[in-house]
C-alpha cells in the first residue's frame, strides 16, 4: 500500500485555508472520490456531506461539493450534524459515501475531512491511499462527465430529526428520563440543536450549555476537553448527570451528580458490566487502546471479562471490533462504540446508554462509576517541528528505559506522536502520583532537548 502523506489517523486535518485544508484540495478530493465511486453505466453516485459549526465549513463544503458534482455525483447537503449522524444518514439514504467536514476537538482555526463508506464505517486505509494518489498526481484520472452527466446538489432539511429518532432507539423503549435533570454541553458544535432535543424528548429536564455557535467558539473552554463548567453547573443545579460532547459529537465525557468527571474508561466499565449481564458482550471482551487506564483491566477482570488493547485512534478500535465481532470498545477520551447501535463513536448514544443503565438499575452515576478504580495517570503534550522516530533519539530512549525500570510492573510508559497534530504525547501511569509526574517531566525534558 502506498504511503499516505495527507490522510492521518482520522482523515485529513489542518489549519483552514492553508494546504492541505484548502478549497482547491477539497474540490480535488471531491472529484477523486466521485470518480472512485462511479459505478456501472446508469448508476448515479450518491454522497451526503455534513459539517460542524466552524466558519471554514462553508469554504470546504463548497469545494467538496463542486468536485463531487464535476464527477457526476448526486450530493445531499446535511448542514451541521454530528459525525455519527452523517454515518447514519449515509446508510439510511443508501449512499455510496458520507463526507464529514470537521476537525473534531481542534480549535476553530482548523478543519478536516473524513469519509465514511456505504456501510457507515470509515474508509479503509487502502482506499484513502488511492484517493491521495489522485490528489498528488500519482493516480489515474478519468474523463469528466458533460451535459446531463454533471451532478446535482440538494439540501436535506430533516437530517437532524431523522438522526434524533435513531439516537433515541439506544435508550430502553419502556423507560423514561422523567425526574432526571441533565446538563449537556454541546461545545458550540454540531450537536448544539439535536442533543438537547433528544434528552428533552425522553422526558429529562435539560440545562443546555455550548449551544450558541458563532463559527469561532467551537470547543473554546467548553465541551469534552474542558468539562470544568459542566461540572460546576451540575453541582449548582442539582443535576443527576452532566454530558460533555466535543465539536463533532462523536465523543462524550460525563460528570456524576457530585460534579466528578467520568471518563471513557469508566464509561466502558459501566456499559461492559451491564452488557455482560444481559448477554450482549461477545467473548466477554472490550476493545480499548494503549492509553486506557489499567484500572479498566482490573474492573473487567473482576467480573470475568477482559480488555484487548489496540493502537490509539477509534479507527483501530473499530477495526478490531469488526474483525472479532466484539460489541463494545472505545477510548479514554470518550470515543465509545456500541456496535449494536453505531458504526462510529457517538456521544449522544453513549450518554443514553449510560442513562439506560442508571434507570434500569436505579443507581446514581457515582455508584456505577465506583466499579472502576483509576490508577494515577499523567499525560503531557509537547509541540514538535517534525515526527522523528524514537529510534533516532537515543537519549530519549535511555530516559524512557530508566523510567520503566523504576516503575517496574506497577507502572506503564507510553510515548507517541499525535496522528492529527504536531505533538508528541507522553503518558506515565503508576500507583504514586508524585513519582509518575516526576517521570513524565524527565521524559518531556529529554524530548524537548531532542525534538522540541
Amino acid at each position: 500500500m502506498a504511503k499516505r502523506a495527507l490522510f492521518g489517523t482520522d482523515g485529513i486535518r489542518g489549519e483552514a485555508n492553508v494546504y492541505p485544508m484548502t478549497a482547491d484540495v477539497a474540490m480535488q478530493l471531491g472529484r477523486a472520490l466521485g470518480l472512485r465511486l462511479r459505478g456501472p453505466l446508469g448508476h448515479r453516485t450518491k454522497v451526503v456531506v455534513g459539517k460542524d459549526t466552524r466558519l471554514s465549513g462553508y469554504l470546504i463544503e463548497t469545494g467538496l461539493t463542486a468536485g463531487l458534482l464535476s464527477a457526476g455525483a448526486e450530493v445531499h447537503l446535511l448542514g451541521p450534524l454530528p459525525t455519527p449522524g452523517i454515518a447514519f444518514m449515509t446508510t439510511g439514504m443508501r449512499c455510496d459515501a458520507g463526507v464529514v467536514i470537521s476537525a473534531s476537538h481542534n480549535p476553530y482555526q482548523d478543519n478536516g475531512i473524513k469519509i465514511f463508506g456505504r456501510d457507515g464505517f470509515k474508509l479503509p486505509d487502502e482506499v484513502e491511499a488511492e484517493l491521495e494518489a489522485v490528489l498528488t498526481g500519482d493516480g489515474r484520472t478519468d474523463e469528466l462527465p458533460r451535459g446531463v452527466g454533471i451532478g446535482r446538489a440538494w439540501r436535506v432539511d430533516d437530517a437532524a430529526g431523522r438522526y434524533a429518532v435513531y439516537c433515541k432507539s439506544a435508550f430502553p423503549r419502556e423507560a423514561t428520563l422523567e425526574g432526571i435533570k441533565v446538563v449537556v454541553d454541546c461545545a458550540h458544535g454540531a450537536a448544539y440543536k439535536v442533543a438537547p432535543e433528544v434528552f428533552e424528548d425522553l422526558g429529562a429536564t435539560v440545562v443546555a450549555l455550548g449551544v450558541d455557535p458563532d463559527g469561532t467558539n467551537i470547543n473554546k473552554r467548553c465541551g469534552a476537553l474542558h468539562p470544568e463548567t459542566l461540572a460546576e453547573t451540575v453541582r449548582q443545579t442539582g443535576a443527576q448527570i452532566g454530558i460533555a460532547l466535543d465539536g463533532d459529537a462523536d465523543r462524550c465525557i460525563l460528570c456524576d451528580e457530585r460534579g466528578e468527571v467520568v471518563d471513557g474508561d469508566q464509561i466502558l466499565a459501566i456499559l461492559a458490566r451491564r452488557m455482560l449481564r444481559d448477554g450482549r458482550l461477545p467473548g466477554a471482551t472490550v476493545v480499548a487502546t494503549v492509553m486506557s487506564n489499567v484500572g479498566l483491566d482490573q474492573s473487567l477482570g473482576a467480573v470475568g471479562a477482559r480488555l484487548v488493547r489496540v493502537g490509539v485512534g477509534d479507527r483501530h478500535v473499530v477495526e478490531r471490533m469488526r474483525q472479532d465481532r466484539f460489541a463494545l470498545g472505545g477510548e479514554q477520551s470518550g470515543h465509545i462504540i456500541v456496535m449494536d447501535h453505531a458504526t462510529t463513536g457517538d456521544g449522544i448514544v453513549t450518554a443514553l446508554s449510560v442513562l439506560g443503565v442508571m434507570v434500569r438499575e436505579q443507581k446514581l452515576l457515582s455508584e456505577l462509576a465506583a466499579c472502576m478504580t483509576r490508577f494515577p495517570q499523567v499525560l503531557q503534550n509537547l509541540p514538535v517541528r517534525e515526527r522523528r522516530a524514537l529510534s533516532e533519539l537515543p537519549e530519549v530512549e535511555r530516559v524512557i528505559r530508566d523510567v520503566e525500570a523504576r516503575l517496574g510492573r506497577e507502572g506503564r510508559v507510553l510515548v507517541r506522536y499525535s496522528g492529527t497534530e504536531l505533538l508528541v504525547r507522553v503518558m506515565v501511569e503508576g500507583p504514586d502520583e508524585s513519582e509518575i509526574k516526576s517521570c513524565a517531566d524527565e521524559i518531556v525534558a529529554a524530548l524537548r532537548h531532542a525534538v522540541g
